[in-house]
């Protein structure tokens, strides 16, 4: 026997579907299993190849992973969400299907992890095949190994996690997780207490084949010197013989083996191949190698000389061979042979096509033909066997027409309004029938007229004035943190205040809060939409990595919406944390410094942040270490079961998740041991935060029945009083009582579909007169006031808390803000600001404000925007022909024009700005917009190209200023801009030539004609000639009012265009 590997003849696999997906070899049988790209798996015996049985998977897509045991084969496919045990002899034992695409999978002796795309991870039983436990993941995992003390993960967001193999849940406080790879993790094995993973790297910004196999020792979580492999890793093995060796192979057959204690000492085998590698796998003792590539061939590599050792390493078990059939007799064959002679296989129960007399079915299967008319039979000719007829014209009125009921329309629409009858004012269009969840929680979807979604009665669904966000808009499911952190005064405060100072960050969530904030301000009851709220967030989600959070518009039956605002919860105030930092050190003033976070850099820290320390202790030495912590959000932990003497009230698992204690293992620095520690945070009461945000963590049925109602009482409080913990373990004598402010729920139906809603202790709503209570619940753009018994009862499961806010009683009175900017600086509208690198300066066209000239209430000013499409209208054809729009297409700010309204520059522009966007545009729409491709490129824009951010900020400066804006069609405009102007701010002319008895509005470019005399819009569109007409109607408007004459110009305007319109019919 050899030292090293030597090739040996390869297996040619006859019949096999190439390429070979997946390679295991049996651990007690001269066997080796094979997947094929058409989903079946086949066991080759022996050296020689010889092929033995086979079955399929499933659904006919390449095997990912085969697995075999004494007695089983466990296999998936790629494409497939179902996972099977079969025996060796090809029966199936169980089959396990997933609610999505099965991703990886990995055994032990009793249970069976399984990760699928939702992301999930979900435990069956080993030997059944039955659900045990199933846990959402923070990332898709793509690798799953067990090892001896636990179960560890690989994502696509390349870190690697480590899970309790019982529960499948991972530790807190981000304890157990090393980010391995930034582009994710392809590769993952685990050998005592080593593991061993290759994945992806990032290299402006493109993801390439990381040439590192990183080494983690599992006792302390610490990276160890990586293996280098130029050539790319494809797969790894460990060797079992050699727990710190791996064989490291590349898709072009450089097989490297490797010892991770001594990678000096190393072995390298090139394979003769002619194609790439596709699968790859070792014997359990370490004597073969298999290698599957591309050409459906499987090569070797031995130990043994000339493969004279079973591919098991000792002899096993037997082969299980296939039965050998019978053989067919032999029939002699003439003219007079019947065909029954041939027969049939032999079955031992009745075939399903023997059908019995109660199975039996009479009459025809179908209705007969209708009978043709007579008028159609009367003037019927026949030719070569074929009858024509004419259509009569009685007829022809009915030919491919079917009859179909009254279809109704869940929206209700403005246009539709005075054909309303006075009962259907007092119908709930959004009351489903058959769902247990009250009318106010149920989801209400937008619809669309033929006028767009500006036609949609948002008023209908609000008649507080308290404004609602619009639900179409991707990552919209973050509509009701937003109603939450709006209604939190300190936190509205900080992100007003953040707009004003000076953020270079281009996408910034606290400047969008802030400009959200400020919209949701001023509408004063009026929908709303935070349209650059949701992009930033998928911007920066996709730039860390964070593709959980990301709203792609999948089936809200597929998405725990929970689970994904906690995430976000925790996303969004690590960021507010980190943007914050644009104030001067002294602007928050706590008027008691008692909080230990008084003067923190971090303004969100003064609020939320939590103090204290980490208190470790070693329980075989005593040894005792303390480390100072914060965090921001609370997790909520609940008592188990079988935890008797542990209080199960809201105020006591409040305290315990903050004063959250657990033990683990862990190598201690003093005793030099592997030992068992036991860890508590430290809270003293002068530390706890001014507000409480709080992630309540209910993720399965025991969670949740803490919650639900118990004899007429709620588990949820108004108030909570709380006392800290000092490291001593004494706890604080002094109280804090917090009072209840916020709650955000998912609300799941019986369809399984869910979406979430926030529940807010509106403060002004405590000074008012005539409702129910402050709260109210903001259910995207559905907006009611319920009792405080209805916000704190979770009556049924349909209820599900996901996020708490809690505010300390007299906050108002220990916090100063007085000193934080209020206000954005006039001085950028005096500012020439431009990114483009190629600016022309014969295309700039506006002067800038000098600062004698910056705007007075009352200021007018004429706008015009154009815009380029970011996604196309999602629409679906219905069986009756009829369109229906599911989601809009997403429009996009691209240039917008201001122009001054009065004074001696009237008509002048002082902002002419393009827009820049890093996202991919769709359609530059060129005939509406006059935007061609590069014009929004800063290294070949011809034209003053601005940030959005810095163009919002121009706009709102001039509505806080009080400036009086003239446009055509201004309410669409401000709409996607996503900026709120008060109306008694807008003039737009195409309210003010309007009759309503007409209903029709007319357009800017006729008016011009026919009032101006002036022909626009010619080629395409251009903001400063439609702004500027805008004004020109505007100053005429005034002319004819002054005249006394305006009433009668507008019916000849009217009757002008009626002639018009008649003309172009006649052509």
């Amino acid at each position: 026997m050899a030292s090293t590997y030597q090739p040996i003849a390869p297996i040619s696999l006859h019949g096999f579907v190439p390429p070979v997906s997946a390679l295991c070899f049996d651990p007690v049988a001269d066997s080796l299993w094979i997947g094929s790209d058409a989903g079946l798996v086949a066991a080759y015996h022996t050296t020689r190849g010889v092929r033995g049985v086979s079955f399929p998977v499933g659904t006919p897509s390449a095997i990912q992973k085969i697995v075999a045991g004494d007695n089983f084969v466990r296999a998936s496919a790629t494409r497939g969400n179902s996972l099977g045990s079969w025996a060796k002899s090809g029966i199936n034992k169980w089959f396990y299907t997933s609610s999505s695409n099965v991703t990886t999978f990995s055994s032990s002796q009793s249970i069976t992890a399984v990760a699928n795309v939702n992301p999930e991870l979900i435990l069956v039983n080993s030997s059944t095949g039955d659900l045990v436990r199933q846990v959402q993941l923070q990332s898709l995992v793509t690798q799953l190994q067990f090892n001896h003390l636990m179960l560890i993960s690989g994502s696509a967001d390349g870190i690697v996690r480590l899970h309790d193999s019982r529960t499948g849940t991972t530790k807190a406080g981000g304890e157990g997780q090393v980010r391995a790879h930034l582009g994710g993790i392809q590769g993952l094995q685990t050998s005592g207490n080593y593991i061993f993973t290759f994945g992806l790297g990032q290299r402006q910004p493109r993801p390439f084949i990381d040439p590192l196999v990183k080494v983690y020792d599992i006792r302390t979580f610490r990276p160890l010197p990586p293996i280098p492999f130029s050539s790319g890793p494809s797969f790894i093995h460990v060797l079992p013989q050699r727990l710190s060796t791996v064989a490291i192979v590349s898709n072009q057959g450089l097989v490297n083996v490797v010892d991770a204690s001594n990678p000096g000492a190393s072995e390298f085998y090139q394979l003769d191949i002619a194609s790439v590698l596709t699968a790859s796998a070792i014997s359990p003792t370490s004597m073969y190698m298999a290698f599957g590539d591309a050409d459906g061939m499987v090569h070797l590599l031995s130990q043994a000389e000339n493969g004279s050792v079973p591919l098991n390493g000792f002899d096993g078990q037997a082969i299980e061979w296939a039965d050998t059939p019978a053989p067919l007799p032999e029939i002699e064959w003439t003219d007079d042979t019947p065909l029954n002679s041939i027969g049939l296989p032999y079955y031992e129960t009745p075939l399903l096509s023997s059908w019995t007399a109660q199975f039996a079915v009479s009459g025809s299967f179908s209705p007969p033909p209708p009978k043709i008319p007579s008028q159609v039979l009367n003037s019927m000719r026949t030719n070569d066997n074929i009858a024509y007829a004419s259509l009569p014209r009685e007829l022809r009125s009915r030919r491919n027409v079917t009859s179909t009921g009254t279809r109704k329309h869940n929206g209700r629409f403005r246009s539709g309004k005075s054909r309303a009858t006075e009962d259907e004012e007092g119908l709930t269009a959004f009351d489903p029938v058959g769902d247990q969840v009250p009318q106010a929680y149920r989801q209400v979807e937008i619809e669309y007229s033929k006028f767009g979604v500006e036609d949609f009665d948002f008023a209908f669904y609000n008649r507080t004035n308290y404004s609602g966000l619009e639900s179409h808009i991707l990552n919209s499911y973050t509509n009701a943190l937003v109603q939450v952190m709006h209604y939190s005064w300190p936190i509205r405060k900080l992100v007003k205040a953040h707009i004003a100072a000076n953020c270079p960050r281009e996408h910034c969530l606290s400047c969008e809060l802030g400009f959200a904030v400020r919209m949701l301000e001023d509408a004063n009851g009026t929908n709303c939409q935070s349209s650059n709220f949701c992009k930033t967030v998928g911007v920066l989600a996709h730039s860390s990595n964070a593709l959980e959070l990301v709203d792609y518009g999948r089936d809200a039956s597929a998405v725990d919406y929970a689970h994904k605002i906690q995430a976000f919860h925790r996303f969004l105030i690590d960021h507010l944390s980190v943007e914050g930092n644009v104030f001067l050190p002294n602007a928050i003033q706590l008027r008691r410094s008692r909080w230990h976070n008084a003067n923190t850099s971090q303004p969100i820290t003064q609020f939320l942040g939590i103090g204290g320390k980490n208190v470790s202790s070693c329980l075989n030495c005593g040894t005792v270490r303390e480390k100072d912590n914060t965090t921001h959000i609370i997790e909520m932990a609940y008592p188990r079961k079988n935890e008797s003497s542990v209080p199960t009230d809201f105020n006591s698992i409040l305290r315990s998740s903050i004063l959250r204690q657990f033990s683990h293992k862990a190598t201690c620095q003093s005793c030099k041991q592997v030992a068992q520690f036991t860890s508590k945070r430290a809270v003293s009461t002068q530390e706890l935060p001014l507000i409480l945000a709080v992630n309540t963590c209910v993720y399965n049925e025991e969670s949740l029945s803490f919650w639900q109602d118990n004899r007429n009482q709620t588990f949820l409080q108004p108030y909570v009083r709380l006392n800290g913990q000092q490291a001593d373990g004494n706890d604080d004598e002094e109280l804090v009582e917090y009072e209840l402010r916020a709650v955000i729920v998912q609300v799941l139906h019986r369809d399984k579909n869910s979406h979430l809603v926030a529940l807010v202790k509106v403060p002004d709503a405590q000074k008012q007169e005539g409702t129910k209570s402050p709260w109210h619940i903001f259910n995207d753009f559905v907006v009611q006031n319920l009792t405080e018994e209805e916000a704190l009862s979770f009556p049924d499961v349909w209820k599900i808390p996901a996020i708490l806010y809690l505010e300390r009683k007299g906050l108002e009175q220990e916090v100063d803000l007085s000193r934080l900017p209020d206000g954005i600086e006039p001085s950028i509208l005096s500012r020439d600001t431009s990114i483009s690198l190629h600016r022309d300066p014969t295309r700039v066209r506006h002067e800038c404000l000098r600062p004698e000239e910056l705007p007075r209430p009352g200021t007018l000013v004429a706008i015009d925007a154009e815009f380029v499409s970011m996604q196309q209208e999602e629409s679906e054809l219905r069986s009756d022909g009829s369109n229906k729009v599911l989601r809009p297409a997403r429009l996009s700010l691209a240039r917008v024009s201001v122009l001054r309204g009065d004074g001696l520059k009237q008509g002048l522009p002082l902002i002419d700005d393009h827009i820049h966007t890093s996202e991919i545009i769709v359609d530059y729409l060129t005939e509406y917009s006059g935007i061609k491709f590069g014009d929004l490129d800063p290294n070949i824009s011809p034209y003053t190209l601005t940030p959005l951010k810095l163009v919002y900020k121009k706009l709102r400066l001039l509505v806080d200023r009080g400036c009086i804006f003239i446009g055509h069609g201004l309410s669409k405009d401000f709409r996607i801009i996503n900026i709120f102007v008060p109306p008694e701010q807008v003039i737009d002319t195409v309210d003010l030539y309007f009759l309503p008895s007409r209903q029709r509005r007319l357009s800017l470019r006729f008016l011009s004609w026919i009032v101006l005399d002036q022909t626009i819009q010619t080629d395409t569109h251009d903001s400063i000639e439609d702004a500027r007409s805008a004004l020109n109607l505007y100053n005429k408007y005034i002319e004819f009012e002054e005249e006394g004459i305006f009433n009668e110009k507008l019916d000849e305007v009217y009757k002008e265009g009626r002639r018009y319109v008649h003309l172009l019919l006649l052509r």
